[in-house]
């Protein structure tokens, strides 16, 4: 299984309530607990402009790429505006594609980063800049790689910006579960949205994405499914209001995973969200995904 990762992911937002460094502590978890050997580390090139230009305008490219923003568009995305940003995001994006081109090949793959699911063909919004997942998904139906995929969100929030880009194509299935009363507060249309009630914990949360998932697969079959798995809807998360816990969140990893091997779907996971009080628990939560990972594509095809 190959795991994507750059020590540059690391935007280095200091005191930020988003635990960028959380990137390296995962892998050195991983790597501390067996679950790859370094070599399985891959480095990403980073998305070029082609690619993003797929899902983002270029005048939203070229302000980027220039830091041409303005005030405004900087307090929408919520993160501080810098060259090293740029780049890191260019490069968790990349990481995407190159997790969905393993997953092709391997059944599964896991990027380290990505997961920026709020982010428009024209703006970024909370916390996010470009939208990874979509744009991953389109670079390879640009290349006929793949025809047709599923985006799986399990983030505590909403993917506001994935559902407006892939709003009304035949070609892309979105699926979110997400705390109803949070970010963002305008939600375009999913193909499924599974909306929770405040403080829903492990059962409920399990049996209604256990239905999403099955009422998706039944309705779409898709070639690929991007997964976001976010590690927000833990109970002791700062930015989310629902209950899962340790054990709950590695039992939804397993449920997505059983569900796309036992229909042999690859499947290209980002590691999206977390904010919990503890970074350490962020950590244990992303270690935990890709353990799953490895247990479900890995361990059971042995």
């Amino acid at each position: 299984m190959t795991i994507i990762y750059s020590d540059r992911y690391d935007l280095n937002l200091g005191d930020h309530v988003f635990p960028t460094v959380k990137y390296r502590k995962t892998k050195e978890r991983v790597l501390a607990d067996g679950l790859c050997s370094a070599p399985e580390i891959v480095s990403p090139p980073p998305a070029d402009d082609e690619q993003v230009a797929l899902v983002h305008t270029r005048e939203y490219i070229r302000k980027l790429r220039k830091g041409k923003l303005s005030t405004e568009e900087i307090l929408r995305m919520e993160v501080p505006y810098s060259r090293e940003g740029v780049d890191a995001v260019w490069l968790s994006t990349g990481g995407t594609i190159a997790a969905a081109r393993h997953a092709l090949t391997e059944g599964i793959s896991v990027n380290l980063g990505g997961g920026f699911h709020h982010a428009f063909p024209d703006h970024g919004e909370g916390f996010c800049m470009l939208n990874d997942v979509a744009v991953a998904i389109r670079a390879l139906q640009k290349e006929s790689v793949i025809r047709t995929a599923m985006t799986v969100d399990c983030d505590v929030h909403h993917g506001n910006g994935t559902a407006e880009i892939f709003h009304a194509d035949p070609t892309v299935f979105t699926l979110s579960i997400h705390q109803l009363h949070n970010y963002p507060a305008i939600k375009p249309q999913s193909n499924i949205d599974i909306d929770l009630q405040d403080g829903t914990r492990d059962e409920e949360y399990l049996e209604k994405l256990a239905e999403g998932l099955d009422k998706a697969l039944a309705e779409f079959k898709p070639e690929l499914i991007v997964y976001l798995a976010g590690a927000d809807p833990f109970q002791y998360d700062q930015l989310g209001g629902l209950s899962l816990t340790l054990q709950g969140l590695h039992r939804r990893d397993m449920l997505v995973f059983q569900t796309a091997r036992a229909r042999s779907i690859p499947v290209a996971v980002t590691l999206a969200g977390g904010y919990a009080y503890r970074v350490e628990d962020t950590v244990t939560i992303h270690t935990n995904t890709v353990r799953a990972a490895k247990d479900v594509f890995t361990t059971q095809s042995s």
